[in-house]
C-alpha cells in the first residue's frame, strides 16, 4: 500500500514534490499547505487538496510522512512538531542553519521512533553520478583532486535567497548540495578548509564562495559557486593518478582522458607563445586515450521509494543522518574561515 503524504510549504520546491509525488509508484498525496493564500490557491486550482493549517496535517493520522518544504528558518519547529504527531518526515534543504538546531531535529526523530531524513536531490543528477561512476570502476586510478563549479550569472533571486534570516545565500543554497556530493567522492576526513564568499551583487548574504578541502590522505577539493559569471567554467574537472576527467555541464557527456603508456624520451618540442616547451607538449594517440562515457541513468522516485522502504525496515536510508550532519559541520566552517580570513585546522 502507498504512503500518504503531505508537503508544507507549496512554493517552488514543494509544488514540486507534489508533482513528484503524483507520478510515485510508492506514495501518494495526502495534501499540502501554505501560509500563502495565493500558494493555497494555486495548489487547489492544480486538483490538490488543501488542508486548513500545519496542525491539520499533524492531526491527520492518515499521513505516513510530511514534507517540510519552507524557507529555511522555519524548518526546526515543522520538523520537531511533524515527529511529534508521529509522522515519518523529509526535510528540504539545507535542513538547518547550524548544527545545534540539526542535533535538536535528530534527538526529536529518536524520541518519536519515526525515520527522518533530508532531500539531498542532488545525489542523482547525472553530472555527479558520471563521477562516480568513473572513480568506483577505477578506470582513471585513484583520485588527486576534483573541482566542482556551479556559474550562473543572474545574481541571487529576489526572494528569501537573498536575505540572511531565512538562510539566503549561496553557500546554503547551491553549497550544500556540492559539499554533499563531494563528500560522497572522497569519503575521508576533511583536515582544512579555507573559504572566500563573495557580495559582488548582495552585501546581506554570498552571492558565491570559493572552497579548498584539504582531506587527511592528501586528496584535494575545490568548490565554487558564482552568480556573476557570464562564462562559465566545467562543472566537474578530475585529476587522477592514470588520466583526466572533463564534464562541461550537466547536459553533456564526461569526456576522459587516460595514460595508456608513459614515454618521456622522444617528445619533440612545441612552439608555444614566444618560445619553445617539452614540459607542455600535447600527449598523442600512443600515449593516451581519449573518449566519452555514457550518460547515467537517473531516476528521481528512487529517492522515495528508498525511504518508504527504510519505513517498512527494508532498507537503509541512503541519505543518512550523519552525512547531513557532516555538511553542515563543513558549511559552518566556510562562514568560521570566511569571517577569520584564513585556513581552518579541522577534523570534520
Amino acid at each position: 500500500m502507498k504512503k500518504r503524504v503531505a508537503v508544507i510549504g507549496y512554493g517552488g520546491q514543494g509544488a514540486w514534490h507534489c508533482a513528484q509525488i503524483m507520478k510515485s509508484d510508492v506514495v501518494t498525496l495526502a495534501g499540502t499547505y501554505d501560509i500563502k493564500e495565493n500558494r493555497r490557491a494555486a495548489a487547489k486550482e492544480n486538483g490538490i487538496f488543501v488542508y486548513d493549517s500545519n496542525q491539520a496535517i499533524f492531526a491527520d493520522n492518515s499521513v505516513d510522512i510530511v514534507v517540510v518544504a519552507t524557507p529555511n528558518d522555519v524548518h526546526e519547529d515543522l520538523v520537531v512538531s511533524s515527529l511529534k504527531s508521529g509522522k515519518n518526515v523529509i526535510c528540504e534543504k539545507p535542513v538547518a542553519l547550524s548544527v545545534d538546531e540539526f542535533d535538536r531535529m535528530t534527538a526529536a526523530a529518536e524520541e518519536s521512533c519515526k525515520l527522518f531524513t533530508v532531500h539531498q536531490n542532488r545525489r542523482w543528477d547525472v553530472d555527479f553520478l558520471a563521477c562516480k561512476k568513473v572513480i568506483d570502476s577505477g578506470e582513471i586510478g585513484n583520485v588527486l583532486r576534483i573541482e566542482s563549479r556551479i556559474h550562473g550569472s543572474r545574481g541571487i533571486p529576489s526572494d528569501w535567497r537573498c536575505k540572511k534570516e531565512p538562510g539566503g545565500g549561496m553557500v546554503l543554497d547551491w553549497g550544500v548540495h556540492l559539499i554533499d556530493q563531494m563528500l560522497q567522492l572522497i569519503p575521508e576526513t576533511i583536515v582544512g578548509v579555507n573559504c572566500v564568499c563573495t557580495h559582488i551583487t548582495n552585501s546581506k548574504v554570498d552571492d558565491g564562495f570559493r572552497l579548498e578541502l584539504d582531506f587527511a590522505g592528501g586528496k584535494t577539493a575545490h568548490i565554487e559557486v558564482g552568480t556573476y559569471n557570464f562564462l562559465a567554467m566545467p562543472r566537474f574537472y578530475m585529476q587522477c593518478s592514470d588520466g583526466s576527467l572533463y564534464l562541461e555541464d550537466w547536459q553533456r557527456p564526461a569526456h576522459i582522458a587516460k595514460l595508456t603508456r608513459w614515454i618521456e624520451k622522444d617528445v619533440t618540442p612545441v612552439q608555444n607563445a614566444a618560445g619553445i616547451t617539452k614540459t607542455m607538449a600535447p600527449r598523442d594517440s600512443l600515449t593516451l586515450d581519449e573518449y566519452d562515457i555514457e550518460r547515467p541513468i537517473s531516476d528521481v522516485h528512487e529517492f522515495y521509494r528508498n525511504f518508504c522502504a527504510a519505513i517498512n525496515g527494508e532498507a537503509q536510508q541512503l541519505i543518512r543522518l550523519d552525512e547531513v550532519r557532516r555538511v553542515l559541520c563543513v558549511m559552518e566552517a566556510c562562514f568560521e574561515s570566511d569571517f577569520k580570513h584564513q585556513t581552518l585546522k579541522v577534523n570534520i
